[in-house]
């Protein structure tokens, strides 16, 4: 069976080991979603990981709501992107950028007053982090079906814009309650079309964005994010199993180069899951790259792969911290603890500080 460290071939991409960096929105952009230098700087420092996927991007004004956060809908904001590819490779990394639309949990604070959108009409509990502070979520409108082709073209603009800016491929976010995930399960999506109801209906966003996706940048430079185990801001499903098995299949069909899951256990330290993880039943119906997430340390990323319920893990929180991490797990070297207190500020300090062992 592979190690950790084994290269592995993702689609187009080689990846010379199987410790991916995962997605973690760090708000160091702009107010104007403008990536800044020192975004390169944190990426080049991370670039031994076997692949980075980026922080979630936001692909329209329409679908970010966090503060800081980056888009790729204007010409700065690509440009600004471009400096940390080149970076990225300059270091002899690989990047991937993840795609982002979070619909029912952007604030109208973001968007001129206007209301949010999801699969229908409901409101995301707890409170949305803004420029002002944490505010209540505001109830969101169900996207009309004339609205639908639009959303998918968003997606198929931001992947398009990825690789000008660089990427080696993107990443498609539909997992951790965001605007795909509030059609995929069934606690937010109440719709009596043909995007709502059954379980064939409910990954239609998911398979007509995913396919216009890799129409447009190639499937072997295409991949996706689901969450199917656990609750992430009020998004769950009474029957997960049979619907995340039935996406697998369909983007298994459409030929994507990976599928990552983040899964957390039911014990886990960042999220909880609400049952065990779906893994071992999903890697039959995915025939890409499997990537596994959530919670991992080294013994337990190779015990999966071991066993193959996965091909590769993403670790997230290690990276912070660890710019070196494939080479501190090599090594047996003492992993560093991150300050949970720097995860989101705009400062370099608990970004691009942290040093390599040694």
């Amino acid at each position: 069976m592979p190690t950790l460290f084994d290269p592995i071939r993702i689609g187009a991409i080689e990846a010379p080991n199987r410790i991916l960096m995962a997605p973690m929105t760090r708000a160091r952009g702009t107010r104007g979603h403008v990536p800044t230098p020192m975004m390169a700087d944190y990426y080049a420092q991370r670039a031994g990981a076997g692949l980075i996927i980026s922080e979630a991007i936001g692909i329209t004004r329409q679908g970010l709501g966090w503060p800081f956060a980056t888009g790729l809908w204007s010409p700065e904001q690509i440009a600004g992107w471009r400096r940390v590819t080149d970076a990225v490779h300059a270091a002899g990394g690989r990047i991937l950028a993840q795609l982002w639309h979070m619909g029912r949990t952007v604030h109208p604070s973001f968007l001129g007053g206007a209301q949010p959108v999801s699969s229908s009409a409901t409101t995301a509990p707890r409170h949305a982090h803004t420029y002002d502070g944490h505010r209540p979520y505001q109830p969101a409108r169900a996207l009309r079906l004339d609205e639908i082709p639009g959303v998918i073209g968003d997606f198929r603009t931001g992947a398009r814009n990825a690789m000008e800016a660089g990427f080696d491929g993107v990443q498609i976010h539909a997992s951790n309650g965001y605007l795909i995930d509030q059609f995929l399960r069934d606690s937010d999506n109440h719709r009596d079309d043909a995007y709502g109801g059954s379980i064939e209906n409910r990954i239609r966003l998911l398979r007509e964005v995913t396919q216009g996706v890799a129409d447009t940048v190639g499937a072997d430079r295409t991949g996706v994010r689901l969450s199917p185990n656990g609750e992430t801001q009020g998004i769950r499903d009474s029957d997960p199993e049979p619907l995340f098995i039935a996406a697998a299949q369909a983007l298994s069909a459409i030929g994507i180069a990976h599928l990552e899951l983040r899964e957390p256990p039911l014990d886990g330290s960042f999220g909880v899951g609400y049952l065990p993880p779906l893994a071992p039943v999903i890697r039959p119906a995915f025939k890409g790259v499997l990537i596994l997430n959530s919670d991992f340390d080294a013994a337990r990323a190779q015990a999966d792969l071991d066993a193959g319920t996965g091909d590769a893990v993403t670790f997230g929180r290690a990276y912070i911290a660890n710019p070196d991490l494939p080479r501190r797990l090599a090594q047996g070297i003492p992993l560093a603890k991150d300050d949970t207190a720097t995860w989101f500020t705009q400062r370099p300090e608990g970004y691009v500080d942290y040093p390599s062992a040694g």
